[in-house]
């Protein structure tokens, strides 16, 4: 059961298995709520037990019995390492390089992995007005490597973004290393149709693996700029179904993130 693959699963659930393999065993994770949290857990109880997951709210080393809704479950603070102050967790540990994989999410995201969760439209007078950085740029500028997970769509996938909240590969023209970042950024973009990645030369993100029964022109057809394809194009190992029962019956039972 182990290796075998599953027949039924959400693209949800695709999704977080995905951003779950791509932990590694002693890896210490920053992570908030929703799909990225899930993912995390799942790699828990699958083939990294020995990762450390790190919240905002300063539970180092989180060890829930039940995956939490939001960063202050008190879930979060039993059999944790320690618990921190907020100024510890991003100083000390982020800032000072200790964070291997940083997971994020945006209302939008550009051709280079720039983030906004600031604004849509001018930031002056904005048509939205989204909830802001939280850590996400602290994230983005001092993880080691950022995971992005995402579903594709137009809107959500512009050629630019109205806003630079977390910089991505390439921001204002610059490279992260011309700006002074030490973290390398995101080095992947987990969606529901398929896998995007930063091209090596210019940082822009480019299709580099499709799920089953997702066509090319139907991922080209829901980002903002000319989506290029690697060649050839890859594929996903998909679900197995430990993984799948993992997920519905013990992480997720009340399918609050994989519904």
């Amino acid at each position: 059961m182990a290796t075998e693959t599953a027949t039924d699963y959400t693209l949800n659930e695709l999704m977080t298995v995905l951003a779950a393999r791509e932990i590694r065993d002693g890896d210490v994770v920053f992570v908030g709520i929703g799909l990225p949290n899930l993912a995390c857990n799942l790699a828990r109880h699958t083939h990294a037990p020995n990762m450390v997951l790190i919240y905002e709210s300063g539970a180092v080393g989180a060890v829930p019995d039940r995956v939490p809704p939001s960063i202050g479950d008190p879930a979060l603070v039993t059999g944790s390492l320690m618990v921190a102050s907020m100024q510890d967790i991003f100083q000390a540990m982020l800032q000072n390089g200790k964070i291997q994989v940083g997971f994020l999410g945006g209302a939008q995201i550009d051709r280079y992995g720039n983030i906004n969760t600031t604004v849509v439209g001018s930031y002056k007078k904005p048509k939205v007005r989204l909830p802001g950085s939280g850590g996400a740029c602290e994230i983005a500028i001092h993880a080691q490597r950022v995971l992005l997970v995402c579903k594709l769509d137009k809107r959500t996938f512009p050629e630019a973004v109205d806003f630079i909240t977390s910089p991505g590969s390439v921001s204002r023209g610059k490279t992260r290393a011309q700006w002074g970042m030490p973290g390398r950024g995101p080095v992947k973009c987990i969606t529901n149709m398929g896998i995007l990645e930063p091209d090596g030369e210019t940082g822009e993100f480019v299709l580099t693996a499709i799920y089953p029964g997702v066509s090319f022109d139907a991922v080209k057809a829901n980002v903002g700029w000319p989506l290029k394809a690697k060649e050839p194009l890859g594929s996903v190992e998909l679900p197995t179904r430990r993984e799948i029962t993992l997920l519905r019956e013990k992480l997720d039972p009340k399918r609050l993130h994989i519904k």
